[in-house]
């Protein structure tokens, strides 16, 4: 469980109140516009931002690869042992998620990045192998990253389109949407947006991932400015 965050933080001198939506655990079967209307219109008003998490999304999306249904090949196998083992969390560096990674942005952009990833590395620069494989490839959850069943033993691809699901969600509704990948290490991302938004404003004010990303079943998120 992620510790305690402060609610209220100021994002170049205006208040931000962050509210978390806790809702159910979310599944293949599930719309997103229907958690929406069941989560967060209740508490949405005029001038808030919905944030929602990119792998619930994702999952909603039939997303979540059971590990069994992953037949990791030698490629996969070769550079999952190269990936750099870190604290917080083992990302490309398990085959089923390497494979995952393959299929998405195909084997060959995969090698380049791994190879141009490996000079670069050497050189004291960090981050261009995602730079060279692609978003799709930086979005993989791998296995046993989430601790919420029944999604422990899957990888989570990346959402599909996420500003375009972003946009469509915002129409419906009536109020703008954002599409969030966080972390607890300070990575902030928004990787799709509806109409107005700005991706620095909502990276910000997103940065202390308020939302967590375990037990605490909160994948929505209200932004509300204060002053």
């Amino acid at each position: 469980m992620k510790a305690k965050f402060e609610p209220v933080v100021n994002i170049g001198g205006v208040r931000v109140e962050r509210i978390p939506l806790k809702t159910k655990i979310i599944t293949e079967s599930d719309s997103m516009a229907d958690i929406i209307r069941e989560f967060a219109l209740p508490h949405i008003k005029e001038g808030d931002i919905l944030t929602i998490s990119e792998s619930p999304l994702a999952i909603t999306q039939g997303r979540a690869i059971p590990v069994e249904q992953i037949k990791p090949g030698r490629l996969a196998r070769f550079l999952s042992s190269k990936v750099m083992k870190t604290p917080y969390g083992i990302g490309l560096g398990a085959a089923t998620s390497m494979q995952c990674a393959i299929d998405e942005c195909g084997a060959g952009r995969i090698l380049v990045a791994a190879v141009i990833g490996g000079i670069s590395k050497k050189l004291g620069r960090k981050g261009d192998f995602y730079r060279v494989a692609g978003k799709q490839a930086a979005l993989i959850d791998a296995a046993e990253t989430t601790p919420v069943e029944p999604f422990t033993h899957t990888v989570i691809k990346g959402p599909l389109k996420p500003g375009k699901v972003a946009q469509e969600l915002a129409d419906e509704f009536g109020f703008p949407v954002a599409v969030m990948d966080i972390n607890d290490i300070g990575g902030s991302w928004a990787i799709g947006y509806s109409k107005g938004l700005s991706k620095a404003f909502l990276e910000m004010t997103m940065k202390d991932n308020p939302q967590g990303q375990g037990a605490e079943l909160t994948p929505l998120c209200i932004i509300r400015k204060l002053d």
